[in-house]
């Protein structure tokens, strides 16, 4: 093996690569952790909750999330049991994140978008005790769902649930006060009042017996196909996964990070919160749910130096009719994630937003998440042309079907290996062993390419590649072209059946605000550009695609939209 520039092992001419690992990890637990920088940092603003006008030091929030652990302790939440989270963005929220973690209860993270099926199937797959729950965000009434699934909360005492549909829960919170709590809940606040009788010793006692490699975390994974899976992750995991990233775009102790993507997803709350944590960094939260112009308005006004950002999100921040209006000029870094990244968005954030040290991160739920990443010195054509390289202590390689080694610049399966690799999804050993080989390498199901330098190209996912008459279409790789047409804001390329080819390719298509935009323009686009099996079959026009709340394109909702209007 030949030694890298930033101390990446690269194996000469194969797709097989090593992070550094002189750097040192983080040997803490979460509130190990949170002790110590609130112990160094307790001054510096930890949170700033722009729409609850809330504004906490580190030290105030770490007595503010003992306070909620020692509420949940009376309760009798105990290590090992599981406490779900349904709310958006709020800062019950990230007290609830480190309070379990002070007592190793695993917090179940509950997308704030489900509905009852998903929030029942979620809540059962890993037998939650407690749910800390908003009481309604944009269109979902959280309340009222909830007192649809368990009806039994009508006559239930709080903390004595016995719900037909919810066998395992028992204790269900609603966040604000107790005057006002649902029937059959605590309120919020009144489990914080319950925590100021609790000594500040009983609660280190419990802390006392965790360990870094406990089980903390579950995240369910997006569920684009079928029902999600719940990866397990651990305090090292999650600690030293949010190290790392943030380390890699320079985050201090001065700086101020806005956090507008969602707490429940590895984005939010481990690159983010968890990521200010490592560093006695200030996290901002612009409001509950992502807006563009709120998103603007508290960069410019808290002065950040950083911003979190899925392509979706900073594609609406640039277009937003007020963006000349706010002052972006302390913004230096952040990072844009969470699916692939168009050239063209990358550079206009970097120009228009001044994000000059912006850099690209790839992982994903099952790998804490982040595995490569740009650095914030890198190359710009490197910095949008790939996700960077490797993370330290991570390893990864690119097979091809037998399982062998590709050589470097060909396209196979990612595969990752190291701390960051999730113990398993819970309760499902056969999906676990199915996506975790023998050896301990999570295979990621995209397609990637890594160069000599050891700089990685995601080209796609292996199920998304389409196959027309022999012909290896990849969808990346039309929708980065599409994206060179001016009038071209979002596409997405996925494969329909077809009789005499057995699969075609068709593209949606979002114009850029004020263009106008016609499906045989683009089609012609297309033919006289790129090799013609590769031209789609079919384009429409869209307002808007399908996507996950963490701005994952959700293709198979497209391609059953195409199947029924084509009849197939």
């Amino acid at each position: 093996m030949t030694l890298q520039t930033q101390r990446e092992f690269v194996a000469a001419g194969q797709s097989h690569v090593r992070g550094r690992t002189d750097l040192p990890m983080i040997d803490m637990t979460i509130p190990a952790l949170l002790r110590d920088t609130a112990g160094r940092f307790g001054e510096n603003d930890a949170a700033v909750f722009c729409a609850q006008g809330i504004r906490w030091s580190y030290a105030r929030f770490a007595d503010e999330v003992d306070l909620l652990a020692g509420g949940l302790l009376r309760l009798g939440f105990a290590k090992g049991d599981r406490l779900g989270i349904w709310s958006p963005n709020r800062i019950e929220w990230l007290l609830a994140q480190f309070a379990t973690a002070r007592l190793g209860v695993i917090l179940v993270c509950v997308n704030p978008a489900y509905r009852i099926g998903e929030l029942e199937y979620a809540l059962n797959k890993v037998g939650c005790k407690g749910l800390i729950t908003a009481r309604a965000f944009k269109t979902s009434d959280y309340v009222g769902m909830l007192g649809e699934l368990a009806p039994e909360l009508a006559d239930a005492a709080p903390g004595a649930l016995r719900a037909a549909r919810l066998p395992h829960l028992t204790t269900i919170i609603a966040m604000g006060d107790d005057n006002t709590a649902p029937a059959g809940m605590f309120g919020f606040d009144a489990i914080m009042q319950m925590g100021r009788d609790v000594p500040a010793g009983d609660l280190d006692g419990v802390t006392a017996t965790l360990a870094p490699d406990d089980a903390i975390n579950i995240q369910f994974t997006s569920g684009t196909t079928g029902n999600p899976k719940g990866a397990c992750l651990t305090h090292r995991n999650i600690v030293n996964n949010a190290h790392f990233v943030t380390r890699t775009i320079r985050l201090t102790d001065r700086d101020r990070l806005c956090i507008p993507v969602p707490f429940y997803h590895c984005f939010g709350m481990v690159m983010g919160t968890m990521g200010c944590v490592t560093k006695g960094a200030t996290m901002v939260i612009p409001g509950e749910g992502f807006d563009p112009e709120e998103t603007l308005a508290a960069t410019a006004a808290e002065r950040c130096t950083a911003l979190y950002g899925v392509p979706t999100m900073f594609l609406a921040e640039l277009d937003s009719p007020n963006f000349a209006a706010h002052d972006l000029g302390s913004l230096r870094t952040g990072i844009m994630a969470g699916a692939l990244c168009p050239i063209e968005v990358m550079k206009r954030v970097q120009a228009d937003m001044n994000m000059t040290e912006v850099t690209i991160a790839y992982g994903m739920t099952e790998t804490s998440p982040v595995s490569f990443q740009s650095n914030v010195d890198d190359p710009l054509d490197k910095r949008v042309s790939s996700v960077g390289r490797v993370h330290p202590h991570v390893e990864v390689k690119i097979i091809d079907e037998t399982g062998a080694v590709v050589p470097v610049g060909t396209q196979g399966e990612l595969c990752t290996r190291g701390y960051s690799v999730m113990q398993g999804y819970w309760a499902d050993p056969d999906k676990t062993h199915a996506s975790i080989d023998a050896d301990g390498w999570m295979h990621s199901g995209d397609l990637a390419t890594l160069d000599a330098e050891g700089f990685c190209e995601i080209t796609g996912r292996v199920k998304d590649m389409v196959n027309r008459g022999g012909e290896n279409i990849y969808p990346r790789e039309i929708e980065d072209f599409l994206f060179t047409h001016p009038a071209i804001a979002q596409a997405q390329v996925f494969g329909i059946p077809d009789a005499k080819f057995g699969e075609i390719a068709c593209a949606w298509v979002v114009p850029k605000a004020g263009a106008t935009l016609t499906e045989d323009e683009v089609k012609a686009f297309c033919q006289a550009n790129i090799a013609h099996y590769k031209v789609p079959a079919h384009v429409r026009m869209k307002s808007e695609l399908p996507m996950t709340v963490t701005g994952k394109p959700q293709k198979f909702v497209m391609r059953d939209a195409m199947i029924e209007e084509l009849g197939l």
